[in-house]
C-alpha cells in the first residue's frame, strides 16, 4: 500500500528523537516530504541543534519506514528557529533574544568564564545563533578569551553593536573601559551598567545569549537574577567542598527567584598531567555529580583540569576553536547538547501570543 505524505508523517511521529528521547514532532511546517515511487526524500527542521546524532536519527527513520516498503534515499536535517521559553513572572524576553542562560558558580576561580565561552562557542558550532554577555563588571575576561579589543560601534548614538569573535556576538564592560582601568563603582552603578549592556546591545536574532555571571550571590548577582529575563541557569563548580558550598548558594538564589536551574557542570574534575597523562582528582571526586543528585538536577558533565584549556583561552582561541576535534572540545559539545535538550523541554513563552484582555463596561 502506497502511503501519502500525511500517513508518512504519522509513521515518522512514532520515531524517538535521539536528541531529546521523545517522539519526533512532525508537522507540515517543519517537514518536507518528496516521494518518488518507494524512494523518500525527507527534510526535517528540528527545534534545537542536532549534535552528532544525525546517523542515529537516520537509522531510526529507516527502521520505521521499512515495514511500509519505503527507502530513505535522502535526509536533510536543519535547525528551525529555536523556541522562546518562559522567563520569570513579571519579565518579558528580549525582542531579539529567544533564550538567556546564566552561567554562575557562587565563587570565583572555578573556571566559570572559561566554561561559559566554550559552551557558547560549542552551541554556535552546532548551528545555533549565540551571543555572550560578560556580566562580571569588576573582572571582565571575555575580551581576552575571544581575542577581541576596541569599542562597540553605535549607529544611532543610543545603542551598541556587539563585537564578534569567532562568529560569537559579544559585549563586555571590558570593551568600554581601558584594559588596566579598574571599575571602582558601587552596586547601583554596576547593575545599571549591566542593564545597559544587556538591553542596549543590538543582539542579532539570537537563539541563546549566554551570560557569564559575576561571582558571589550578593546584590549584583541577585539583581541580575531578578531583572534579567532568564530561561534558566547553569551552575559550574569544582568537586572541592569549598566550591560546592558556594555553588549551593548560587543554586538556591536562582530557585528563590523562580529561575530554572538547567543542571550542574563539574569543572577541573580531574587533573591531567601534560607530561605523562596521569589523571589525579586533586580537588576530590564526584562533588558536582553528587550535588546534581542532591537537588534532583540534570548532571550536564565533567571537564578536566588541563593546561591546554588555560593556554588556549588566554590566547584568545578557546578550546572549541583551537582544537575543535579534540577530546576536550567534544566534552564541551556534549554539555552544550545536554543544555539545549533541557531547555527544549521547558515551558514556552506564551506572553507574546496571548491576545490583550479588554475590559468593557
Amino acid at each position: 500500500m502506497n502511503l501519502n505524505s500525511e500517513q508518512i508523517r504519522t509513521v515518522l511521529a512514532e520515531v524517538i528523537d535521539p536528541n531529546t528521547g521523545n517522539k519526533l514532532s512532525i508537522t507540515t511546517k517543519n517537514s518536507d516530504i518528496q516521494l518518488n515511487g518507494t524512494e523518500l526524500h525527507l527534510t526535517l527542521a528540528l527545534g534545537q541543534p542536532l549534535h552528532n546524532r544525525q546517523t542515529e536519527l537516520r537509522k531510526r527513520i529507516e527502521t520505521a519506514l521499512q515495514p511500509h516498503g519505503l527507502n530513505l534515499s535522502d535526509l536533510r536535517v536543519t535547525t528551525a528557529m529555536v523556541a522562546t521559553h518562559a522567563v520569570q513572572r513579571g519579565l518579558k524576553p528580549l525582542p531579539n533574544v529567544r533564550n538567556i542562560i546564566a552561567v554562575a558558580s557562587g565563587k570565583g576561580g572555578v573556571g566559570k568564564s572559561t566554561t561559559a565561552v566554550n559552551l557558547a562557542l560549542a552551541l554556535l558550532r552546532q548551528g545555533a545563533r549565540v551571543g555572550l554577555l560578560d556580566a562580571d563588571i569588576y573582572g571582565p575576561s571575555v575580551p581576552m578569551m575571544l581575542g577581541l579589543s576596541g569599542r562597540p560601534k553605535s549607529l544611532d548614538g543610543k545603542t551598541m553593536e556587539p563585537l564578534v569573535g569567532h562568529g560569537l556576538q559579544a559585549n563586555s564592560i571590558g570593551f568600554l573601559i581601558d584594559a588596566d582601568a579598574p571599575a571602582i563603582w558601587r552596586g547601583p552603578m554596576v547593575t545599571q551598567a549591566l542593564e545597559q549592556l544587556l538591553r542596549q546591545t543590538n543582539w542579532d536574532n539570537l537563539d541563546y545569549l549566554i551570560v557569564d555571571m559575576p561571582p558571589g550571590t550578593g546584590d549584583i548577582a541577585l539583581t541580575m537574577a531578578q531583572k534579567v529575563p532568564l530561561t534558566g541557569a547553569i551552575i559550574v563548580t569544582t568537586p572541592q567542598d569549598l566550591a560546592l558550598a558556594d555553588a549551593r548558594k548560587a543554586l538556591r538564589m536562582f530557585q528563590k527567584v523562580d529561575v530554572p536551574v538547567l543542571g550542574v557542570v563539574e569543572n577541573m574534575s580531574m587533573h591531567i598531567c601534560s607530561n605523562c597523562g596521569h589523571a589525579e582528582a586533586i580537588f576530590g571526586e564526584n562533588g558536582g555529580r553528587n550535588m546534581a543528585a542532591e537537588f534532583n538536577l540534570p548532571w550536564l558533565g565533567a571537564l578536566p583540569l588541563v593546561m591546554d584549556i588555560r593556554v588556549q583561552t588566554d590566547s584568545g582561541r578557546p578550546t572549541v576553536i583551537a582544537d575543535p576535534d579534540g577530546e576536550v572540545a567534544a566534552l564541551y559539545h556534549a554539555i552544550a547538547h545536554e543544555i539545549t535538550t533541557v531547555v527544549a523541554e521547558l515551558p514556552r513563552d506564551m506572553a507574546g501570543k496571548m491576545p490583550p484582555v479588554v475590559v468593557q463596561h
